[in-house]
């Protein structure tokens, strides 16, 4: 971390020194809450939660954020090695289905001792690796034999939308390079023959922006077309706005039923099976994570 490269925002700051990088973090890990989280997906969230752990910081910070107090580093308490290992094996023993950890990639060069520390003290769940898509194959690989199961976010196709919303407009270019090395190391979907829940495998997350549908249709076209069955596809409906934009009016507003219903018919339409969809009124900050309530 002398001269930080680890995320596609190459930004070089010397975070062994004490210095910030894009992701608003130093070297040491921060962490903003550990919980049993019920608000994955059903093979993810199991009987007793998913066993969450958020890590301050973010290297794409898009501006309609629903965790934008860990995003902007304004939380978080900073963790040894062996305190988050412990950490992991707290949650298992709640019952957890899995450590799932949730914007880690600027961590990532610190996260791979501490899952040798947690499976030394009896770490055996599966370990989920929860990412804005926005990765750096480099970073990726040297997790690779880490990480059982890959959810990443794949947002933008269009470089204008995540040039605007994300200050990113290589986003689509970097993700789909990111989902096909964590394809590469997860395989084929596995899942618990008695409970159904996942392994390994990769399930690629969509957050459907109002306004955007094509944008929507264009990613899960190119995600459909590029993995058929091996990947599970999650058409989410639960875009929540934060704030007043006035740069941005559309995002003022949640999508409306209409256009959810637009995008998963387009998936339908072009043989996608392997999804998960919403249903009812997601769009509701109580499923936003209190981050004042700390770590487990």
């Amino acid at each position: 971390m002398g001269e930080c490269k680890m995320c596609p925002r190459r930004c070089g700051a010397d975070r062994e020194n004490g210095k910030r990088g894009y992701c608003g973090e130093s070297a040491g890990i921060r962490v903003a809450r550990t919980s049993l989280h019920m608000w994955e997906e059903p093979c993810i969230t199991g009987e007793h939660g998913s066993g969450t752990v958020f890590f301050s910081g973010c290297a794409l910070k898009c501006i309609f954020c629903q965790n934008r107090t860990i995003a902007g580093s304004t939380v978080g308490k900073e963790l040894t090695l062996e305190e988050l290992a412990d950490a992991f094996l707290r949650l298992q023993d709640k019952g957890a289905a899995n450590i799932n950890l949730v914007t880690a990639g600027h961590f990532a060069d610190r996260l791979i001792p501490v899952i040798g520390l947690a499976k030394n003290k009896g770490l055996k769940i599966p370990l989920v690796y929860n990412s804005s898509g926005y990765e750096t194959v480099e970073t990726l690989k040297k997790l690779d034999g880490l990480v059982d199961i890959y959810l990443p976010d794949c947002k933008f196709y269009s470089k204008e939308i995540a040039g605007a919303y994300a200050n990113a407009p290589d986003y689509f270019d970097i993700t789909k390079d990111a989902i096909k090395e964590m394809v590469r190391q997860a395989g084929w979907p596995q899942f618990e023959e008695n409970t159904g829940i996942m392994k390994k495998g990769v399930i690629v997350r969509h957050l459907v922006l109002p306004g955007h549908t094509k944008d929507s249709e264009s990613i899960i076209q190119y995600l459909f077309e590029t993995y058929g069955n091996k990947i599970y596809i999650s058409i989410m409906n639960q875009y929540t706005p934060m704030d007043t934009w006035t740069k941005f009016p559309n995002l003022n507003r949640r999508i409306t039923k209409r256009e959810y219903e637009r995008v998963v018919d387009f998936a339908i339409s072009i043989g996608v099976q392997n999804a998960f969809i919403q249903e009812g009124e997601t769009a509701d900050e109580s499923f936003i994570p209190k981050f004042d309530e700390g770590i487990l």
